[in-house]
């Protein structure tokens, strides 16, 4: 009898057979499962296990260490990449006990390109990204997305998500906005429960994507706005004292039953928990996460906390918040007794080892994560049937009545600011556009090349940023101030003493934009939506309904006095929580 079959009884309860099988288990072998690195998809799909990316081991290599869990990063053709994911699983069978492998994805259905946060994927249907279904307001919406979602992983071979995130927009500075189901904590907590039923169903099954809800206990209250992906983003604070504020999203997703929970890399500031990233935060971690709320799923840790990496040439230090002092070995260590299951980003199993056989860890301590981290893939259905259909990917990746609703969904969260009485437009007029794809302007009027030709010009804009460009991963980043700066502030304005304007912004962060909300004659807020669905909304095709997600301050100076942790309380806003037009 070969040491792959008796685990692979179904008859069995999924407890007696994790138990089976971690029996036969090496110290090699659960160190390996602690560990969820990335791997990359070559756009063609082609599957070389000797080649590795971003300066890490090759696929081959990181079997060999008995790793099982993988970020997929890179996008190809559904096809593809179904026969990608088939070839690297037949690998993983080939090992001593055949453990299939976990692939996971941060989201894949916005229209932003992040390799820190998120990746567009074109096989896919595309949705706003999440403020915009907090502006829609509606679970049955969410939840549906994320069952299209849910499917379109599959069909590719994709069985955990890294995602939702349960975080709350209370800092408007804060790079990460646009992951969010906006600042209100209830809408949130809604929201996030919605998601995860529609991606792990009732419970964890063979149809199931598993859902890592992040980031406990609620990224977000940045001291000046800045991410804890970066040194200098570190510190998380609560001058308004609010840190109960950002944990019902939290809850809902404890109740919802999330599968996994990914703790920030920030370190809380001036609160009665230690002042460590909080994946090394036994307080938050073991008391709160685990004994407070009862949580027994896995842990794991948010990508980089233990090594420093080189990424495109860069150094990218290990985000290792008030523990930068401490050796790869002891952060291994303190993340251990905090309560950590797994580490993101991290392929050194080996170090583990070491500590095993060195005595400063106990095996039984290993075996505890091990249990949860094995109980996943048999929940999951993997030991059953991991390959997938490749014939069925690309007729279920991106379907024609997926698209059509990821479209709609499109139009249903943009909001309307401002209306001089211009909007709805009418007829053909000559248009002037920025930031439009011509073929699409043309479908609604006939476009000319200067303002001063058009009847209408309508700009799409972007939410303003600091650009960041030191490092590969700071420059995907949107951080600093939230104005438009000189010279292109006054070149809008031009535009916009010229001809009536409609301005149409991108609002991946609140804008601070009181010259331009006062100057153009309409005003739509997107998070995410294409040309068409733009101009539905502008020339009344399609009736906006939906409302603000979080405030758009005045000035920023109001944004410098606010407190990062309260929602909605920047003085005199712009446009306040919940504020939306229609015709």
């Amino acid at each position: 009898m070969t040491d792959k079959l008796p685990y692979k009884d179904a008859n069995h309860s999924i407890d007696e057979r994790v138990d089976d099988l971690l029996a036969r288990m090496t110290i090699e072998e659960k160190a390996g499962l602690m560990f969820h690195t990335m791997v990359m998809v070559s756009p063609d799909g082609a599957f070389n296990p000797d080649i590795g990316a971003f300066g890490l081991a090759s696929i081959g290599e990181m079997l060999d260490k008995h790793m099982t869990h993988f970020n997929l990063v890179g996008a190809a053709d559904a096809k593809s990449m179904a026969a990608w994911v088939n070839q690297l699983q037949a690998l993983a069978a080939s090992k001593r006990l055949g453990i299939p492998v976990t692939l996971s994805s941060d989201p894949r259905h916005s229209f932003n390109e992040n390799p820190g946060a998120h990746m567009a994927t074109a096989a896919f249907s595309q949705w706003p990204e999440a403020p915009g279904f907090a502006a829609i307001g509606d679970e049955a919406l969410v939840e549906q997305f994320a069952d299209i979602a849910r499917q379109e992983y599959l069909a590719v071979g994709l069985r955990a998500a890294l995602h939702p995130m349960a975080d709350l927009a209370t800092e408007p500075r804060w790079a990460r906005v646009n992951g969010a189901f906006g600042e209100d904590s209830q809408m949130a907590a809604k929201l996030t429960a919605a998601y995860i039923r529609g991606f792990q169903g009732t419970e964890l099954g063979a149809e199931s994507v598993a859902c890592m809800t992040k980031h406990f206990p609620g990224g977000g209250p940045q001291k000046d706005g800045e991410d804890s992906h970066f040194a200098y983003g570190r510190e998380q604070v609560y001058p308004g004292e609010n840190f109960d504020y950002h944990l019902p999203p939290f809850e809902a997703a404890f109740e919802a039953g999330t599968a996994m929970i990914m703790p920030y890399y920030s370190m809380p500031v001036g609160t009665e928990h230690e002042e460590v990233g909080f994946a090394f935060n036994k307080g938050i971690i073991t008391g709160l996460l685990r004994e407070h709320y009862g949580f027994d799923g896995v842990v794991c840790t948010d990508w980089g906390p233990l090594t420093d990496a080189k990424i495109m040439g860069s150094v990218f230090p290990a985000r290792a918040w008030g523990v930068e002092h401490l050796s790869v070995a002891e952060r291994m260590l303190k993340a251990l007794d905090a309560g950590v299951d797994q580490f993101g980003g991290e392929a050194c199993p080996e170090l583990l080892v070491e500590l095993i056989r060195g005595g400063r860890v106990k095996e039984a301590r290993i075996d505890c994560s091990a249990r949860r981290l094995l109980r996943d893939k048999f929940r999951l259905g993997l030991f059953e049937n991991c390959a997938v259909d490749e014939s069925a990917a690309a007729r279920i990746a991106g379907n024609p009545a997926f698209r059509a609703a990821g479209e709609l969904a499109q139009r249903k969260s943009i909001v309307l600011l401002k209306n001089s009485g211009l909007l709805p437009l009418r007829g053909q007029p000559k248009l002037y556009v920025e930031n439009i794809q011509p073929d699409v302007a043309a479908r609604y009027g006939e476009v000319v090349a200067e303002p001063s030709a058009a009847d209408i010009a309508i700009l799409r804009l972007s939410a303003p940023f600091e650009p960041r460009n030191d490092i590969f991963l700071e420059s995907f980043f949107h951080a600093g101030d939230l104005d438009f700066k000189e010279p292109e502030k006054s070149r809008l304005l031009s535009i916009m003493a010229q001809t009536p304007t409609i301005v149409d912004i991108h609002l991946d962060r609140p804008a601070v934009m009181p010259e331009i909300a006062a100057a153009c004659a309409g005003l739509v807020a997107n998070f995410g939506a294409s040309d068409a669905a733009v101009l539905d909304i502008i020339f009344g095709r399609f009736k906006p309904s939906a409302t603000l997600p979080f405030e758009l301050p005045s000035s920023m100076a109001a944004v410098r006095a606010q407190h990062p942790d309260v929602p909605h309380d920047s003085k005199d806003p712009l446009f306040p929580y919940g504020f939306g037009l229609t015709y």
